[in-house]
């Protein structure tokens, strides 16, 4: 069985996760759950980054022991991926026990081989990204990442040589062209920060003490990102006596990450691998940022929008498709109650639960609620159908196959656009009324049509169910239920026309979405920011 290695960046712990966070965690989760319906052994890591200055002065404006502080952090974003149906396979913490052991040991073979030395550092920092930046890195005077205020700051630190790699790591760009997606970061990477000169990095701080302390020069912390990186590594037992994992899952085949911390995943963290002379990730996917009408979601503002608010009201499988429908990968993705209440009323509710019911209906009235098997002949029409179907299936896949999400999504309300023009095009209704002066004959083919009409359609309803699977399971298993089906399907039977035998639908369709005032439930959304 082939394997799959997926991670999220570990997020700093400080509240409650917006939906721009949760965007992440919902585009791998659907990636890990396509995998495993397509049989691959899976893992999936995700956690929190609990080291650094910024926990520390949170923790003490708390009134609070730092350890304390994240605990309770950690406990609310364990509780939101439960509530959100994240199927990740570890919870990483950076305060565990054996990745600090596992930290320090990277630490001192860094040193031992000469890619870190000891110096003295002096330039900008930015606390919240816990980042330096020389005078030219600056935009505007302030931080390049978040664009807040930037403080001069002096210590003796270590640092990593960076230089030394910078021409392997330009190689390997060259050589391996899946390994940055999309391709214009690589871009940006080579441009802003590798062929200006690449700065090394300063992996060390002495002005505070919450993080994992250098082991043969304890009042040095290591730096927070040569920390928080490891930990694709330290999760699966890297450097430890049980390192099953790590064999058999490194290296990761797919590590998703935000904009924001592009430049740490795609120049440090590969150039970190190469010092440990290991294997890098297949293919590292940046994302840009869920953003609102008014720019950048922010308190101050009034524009942020929490996944449990949309959850409560509109259901997991809505809020799901929403961002993974909504949001491209490669540019940033507008959120608008307008176009979150249009987007359930119209793709969820008239087109797929629509479709559902109308197939529901049509084979109660003609056919006692049994389905019509598959009679091996389709005519003309249905041929086409079977054609544009095994066409959309092959389009998601391809889709998936180059992380392109919100493309792939698109292709399955395809199908379900297709579907529902293949219902004008058959006319189920007129096929089901006797016709004055028709033979015997006529009318076996004008019921054989009908049969192979309903059998089309569930067929094309079960290829939808799975496809949404990932990521609408819910949906899913309201469709296929509704429709006598197991929902104990597989992704290879999605192309085969064949499979579905001597089954009842239900005797009359539940709506799986309701159609939402459009007036009302904006203002309620609008509401909702504004707390």
């Amino acid at each position: 069985m082939e394997k799959f290695y997926l991670t999220t960046p570990i997020y700093y712990p400080s509240g409650k996760f917006h939906i721009g966070t949760a965007y992440t965690e919902v585009l791998a989760d659907f990636i890990k759950k396509y995998k495993k319906l397509q049989g691959y052994d899976t893992f999936m890591l995700t956690g929190v980054d609990e080291h650094g200055q910024k926990i520390e002065d949170k923790a003490k404006d708390s009134e609070m022991d730092p350890k304390a502080y994240v605990d309770i952090q950690a406990n609310n974003a364990i509780n939101l991926w439960k509530k959100m149906k994240i199927d990740y396979s570890k919870f990483m913490r950076t305060t565990d026990d054996y990745h600090e052991i596992a930290v320090q040991k990277i630490f001192e073979r860094f040193l031992s081989q000469g890619d870190i030395y000891k110096g003295e550092y002096e330039g900008w920092y930015c606390k919240p990204c816990e980042s330096y930046f020389t005078e030219t890195q600056l935009v505007d005077g302030k931080c390049p990442d978040c664009g807040r205020e930037v403080r001069k700051m002096k210590e003796e630190a270590y640092f990593f040589n960076m230089k030394k790699y910078a021409d392997r790591l330009l190689k390997y760009y060259e050589e391996n062209q899946d390994f940055i997606k999309p391709e214009f970061r690589k871009n940006e990477m080579i441009n802003n920060f590798i062929k200006p000169g690449l700065e090394d990095l300063c992996v060390t701080r002495t002005s505070f003490s919450w993080g994992i302390k250098v082991k043969s020069d304890p009042k040095h912390v290591i730096y927070v990102w040569l920390d928080a990186l490891t930990n694709y590594l330290t999760a699966l037992g890297y450097t430890s006596e049980n390192d099953e994992l790590y064999k058999k899952y490194w290296p990761a085949d797919l590590q998703i990450v935000g904009k924001d911390i592009a430049r740490f995943h795609l120049i440090y963290w590969p150039i970190f691998l190469m010092a440990l002379d290991l294997p890098l990730p297949k293919t590292i996917l940046v994302h840009n940022w869920i953003t609102m009408k008014d720019g950048k979601m922010s308190k101050s503002k009034g524009n942020v929008i929490y996944p449990e608010q949309l959850i409560e009201r509109y259901g997991l499988d809505a809020t799901k498709y929403f961002l993974l429908r909504e949001i491209p990968v490669a540019t940033d993705g507008v959120f608008s109650p307008e176009e979150f209440v249009d987007r359930y009323n119209y793709d969820l509710c008239n087109d797929l639960s629509n479709l559902l019911n109308r197939t529901i209906s049509m084979i109660n009235k003609y056919f006692d609620g049994l389905v019509p098997n598959y009679n091996g002949t389709p005519n003309e029409v249905d041929e086409t159908l079977e054609n544009d179907a095994i066409e959309v299936i092959s389009k998601f896949e391809d889709y998936m196959n180059k992380y392109e999400i919100a493309n792939a999504i698109q292709s399955i309300w395809t199908l379900v656009s297709r579907t529902n023009k293949y219902i004008d095009e058959t006319s189920p209704w007129a096929l089901a009324k006797e016709v004055d002066g028709e033979t015997e004959e006529d009318k076996v083919n004008r019921i054989d049509k009908l049969k192979s009409c309903m059998y089309h359609l569930v067929a094309n309803l079960k290829q939808i169910a799975i496809m949404i699977r990932p990521f609408m399971e819910e949906t899913s298993d309201n469709i296929l239920r509704q429709l006598g089906i197991s929902n104990n399907v597989s992704w290879d039977s999605l192309k085969d026309y064949k499979k579905i035998e001597n089954i009842k639908v239900i005797e009359k369709g539940e709506p799986i979405f309701m159609r939402l005032d459009q007036q009302e439930e904006v203002e309620y959304i609008k509401n909702l920011m504004k707390v």
